[in-house]
């Protein structure tokens, strides 16, 4: 390596930050240090005070250098003197094999306050180091599985796995099972055996990638915060070693199922000699799942005793001993694919018999390209001269794969590329928060969907369609808040047009634009929302709507619609339901009696409306806080929501002698409305399914009667809602009907 030019990171000049890799480099003696000329000449502080550079005894040479980098840098960033960062980067600069200050140097009463926090400065050094090999890691293990994939024959349909866009699946899962694709592409190996720990690699390497990144995150703050000396407080190592737990544990449960597939690589080595003498290194070498979990209790006894500084190095010796098992599987895995000619190489015989028939078998057949590619990397690297003893082979295979060395940094960037120049391979995805249906969910769909249709026919409803994109101008002012989430189609024909957001305006528009009087009618379709997809949330779903137009007896048709939909729910027998109701009418009279000024009700509305997902206070603190309420206005509305239970109890309640909604015209409205509709209700027996709910609120404009809301009960995923349209019909039609 000496005639190759050794990098520099520079630390101090203008716009400069310290990374992790950067600290890595130089832990390792593959970069050296310099301070940029601005920053010196900006260091003038006076030294007056005596203190020795405290190294922590615990520390490796490669964590000691990395401790100092991060004091450098934090020197550089603070008021200091030039003495100590010159002496601090001429030691680094020697590349010594120990450090030992053993003078006193000069320092200003800030550097002597940020020498003493040296417990601080080893954390952030070591974490830094623990951040650049995670990453590495994270590619590594990679590798290393999809030789074992090949090797084992295994199974590998889990890497199918697709990002369902609703936040079911993680997105490193699945970023980890299309890597794996990539590699595994065109093999003729895979998918015969299932293997358990080969089942795991999604999940596990996903949150392997997870951990690394919410570190990296951690530290690129951490390095580079511009703290005033001697005000490193100790709630930052905290936040440091709370993410780099979840790595730890993260360590662990990679290296079990490295060390897991590492095994069976072992028994599927073709040659009984080269696998004992394989076998009899890697009992010897190997760290087993034993060492591992006897690393993460002391990481983690550490961590509860609040040793961070010796938390974080505990952290780093786990991390050694996960690398070196993900080697070794990688070493496994090859003398399975390689076997043939290592038997030839090492043992300078070829195999007879039996053996020699399934290595031959093994020749012919087809790895994944993007394996064979980084097969054929790792064969130019290991040229073994043909008599090379199977220890020599192991041994030079291992440090090739030392993570310290810039030829494994090499490899790293090539199995990159390899991945890369694969991408275009990919199988082609669909956007997230969509979904394709298969033949069994087509099954289960179609038998759900006659189910409905049955209902709604049953009660006299007629099917209608209409489109899927309707005149911006007929969707826009309908949602409140939500209008945001409406999709908008680039002009076409001079028409500003939006995709539907519901099928209810649509409806309204259709009764409005043909005159009718009287209409019931149902329809099922998809609808779209320009949301950020999350769990069971979809950007393209289905709706299935039942509405009644026309004149009807008071509180007639949403008597129908709740029977239709406890009907309905019964048939499907999806589980135990309950339908949450509340009263439009009831929620404005809240407002009022709550002091709200009326241009917020419907923003209100929407805060709690998220109730079923939030607590309180943290829709409170944002009623309080973003939306302008008084803090008493608030709480007194936090009074009302609470309200719930059966809904004959609770109208007699609110409809007692003193109480507020007696004194609210709109309220006595609704409470009116309320009693006729529980007693039809309960004469039609479906009462017992309802829960009268005064949290259930509605942000939507339209909303303006009976409001409501089938969930599963013990829980808060709804399962249908329904709603009132007169609004809508004032909107688009001259004469609106009782709806």
């Amino acid at each position: 390596m000496s005639h190759k030019e050794v990098s520099a990171v520079t630390l101090g000049g203008k716009g400069s930050s310290l990374s992790s890799s950067s600290v890595y480099a130089t832990a390792t003696g593959q970069s050296q240090v310099r301070i940029d000329s601005s920053a010196l000449d900006r260091l003038s502080s006076t030294p007056s005070l005596k203190q020795k550079i405290n190294i922590p005894e615990f520390l490796t040479l490669e964590e000691t250098r990395a401790f100092l980098i991060v004091l450098l840098n934090k020197l550089l960033l603070c008021n200091s003197s030039k003495h100590v960062p010159l002496c601090i980067s001429e030691t680094l600069n020697l590349n010594q094999k120990s450090f030992h200050f053993e003078e006193e140097l000069d320092v200003t009463e800030d550097e002597q306050s940020l020498l003493i926090n040296n417990g601080c400065l080893g954390l952030i050094g070591v974490s830094a180091v623990l951040d650049h090999q995670s990453t590495a890691l994270s590619a590594f293990a990679d590798v290393a599985a999809a030789f074992s994939c090949e090797a084992l024959k295994a199974d590998v349909s889990v890497f199918n796995l697709m990002d369902s866009g609703d936040g079911h699946s993680s997105k490193e899962e699945v970023g980890v099972a299309g890597d794996m694709r990539i590699l595994l592409n065109g093999s003729k190996f895979v998918g015969k055996e299932t293997v358990s720990s080969v089942v795991k690699i999604p999940k596990i390497h996903g949150i392997i990638r997870e951990k690394a990144k919410s570190v990296h995150s951690r530290m690129r703050v951490e390095l580079n915060s511009g703290h005033k000396l001697g005000k490193i407080e100790l709630g930052s190592e905290h936040t440091v070693c709370n993410v780099l737990l979840p790595l730890a544990m993260a360590l662990r449960e990679l290296g079990d199922c490295s060390f897991a597939r590492a095994q069976s690589n072992l028994l599927a080595i073709g040659g009984d000699d080269l696998k004992s003498k394989i076998g009899e290194i890697f009992g010897k070498e190997c760290p087993t799942d034993a060492r591992l979990l006897s690393s993460f209790n002391e990481s983690f006894n550490l961590y509860s005793g609040k040793v961070y500084d010796k938390f974080a190095h505990e952290i780093n010796v786990l991390f050694a001993l996960v690398w070196k098992i993900v080697a070794w599987e990688l070493v496994t895995a090859y003398a399975v694919l390689e076997a043939g000619e290592l038997n030839e190489k090492i043992r300078g015989a070829t195999e007879n018999g039996e053996n020699s028939k399934v290595e031959k078998k093994k020749k012919k057949a087809v790895l994944g390209k993007g394996t064979s590619s980084i097969l054929q990397l790792i064969k130019d690297r290991l040229q073994s001269e043909k008599k090379s003893d199977v220890e020599t082979w192991v041994a030079d295979f291992l440090l090739f794969l030392d993570l310290a060395r810039p030829e494994f940094n090499e490899f790293l960037l090539k199995v990159k590329d390899v991945v890369e120049s694969n991408e275009s391979r990919r199988l082609p995805k669909i956007p997230k928060g969509t979904r394709d249906f298969a033949k069994e969910q087509m099954t289960i769909r179609k038998k759900a969907f006659s189910v409905i249709e049955e209902v709604f026919e049953r009660h006299g409803a007629t099917a209608l369609d209409t489109p899927v994109f309707e005149l911006r101008e007929t969707l826009m002012g309908k949602y409140g808040e939500d209008s945001k989430l409406i999709y908008d189609l680039a002009d076409q024909g001079g028409e500003l047009c939006s995709l539907r957001y519901d099928l209810t305006v649509p409806f309204a528009r259709f009764v409005a634009m043909n005159g009718l009087t009287s209409l019931k009618r149902y329809q099922i379709a998809k609808v779209y929302r320009r949301d950020n997809p999350s769990k069971g949330r979809y950007r393209e779903f289905y709706q299935c709507d039942f509405d009644i137009a026309g004149p009807a007896e008071k509180m007639a048709p949403d008597f129908e619609v709740v029977r239709i939909l406890t009907e309905l729910l019964d048939e499907l027998n999806i589980g135990d339901f309950e339908v949450k109701l509340n009263h439009r009418k009831l929620l404005d009279g809240m407002m009022q009696i709550c002091g709200v000024p009326p241009e917020k009700f419907r923003t209100i509305c929407s805060s709690i409306d998220k109730l079923d997902k939030q607590s309180f206070e943290q829709i409170r603190k944002e009623m309080v806080e973003e939306k302008g309420l008084t803090a008493e206005t608030a709480d007194r509305i936090g009074t009302f929501v609470k309200e719930k239970g059966h809904p004959l109890t609770l109208l007699s309640k609110l409809k007692q002698e003193g109480s507020a909604f007696l004194e609210n015209a709109g309220s006595v409205d609704a409470l009116n409305d309320l009693e006729i509709l529980f007693k039809a209700l309960d004469k039609s027996k479906r009462l017992d399914k309802v829960v009268f709910d005064l949290s259930l609120a509605r942000g939507l404009d339209y909303y303006t009667g009976v409001i409501f809301e089938a969930v599963f009960k013990g829980g808060a995923q709804v399962i249908l809602v329904s709603l009132n349209l007169i609004s809508i019909l004032k909107c688009l039609f001259s004469s609106p009907f009782i709806l």
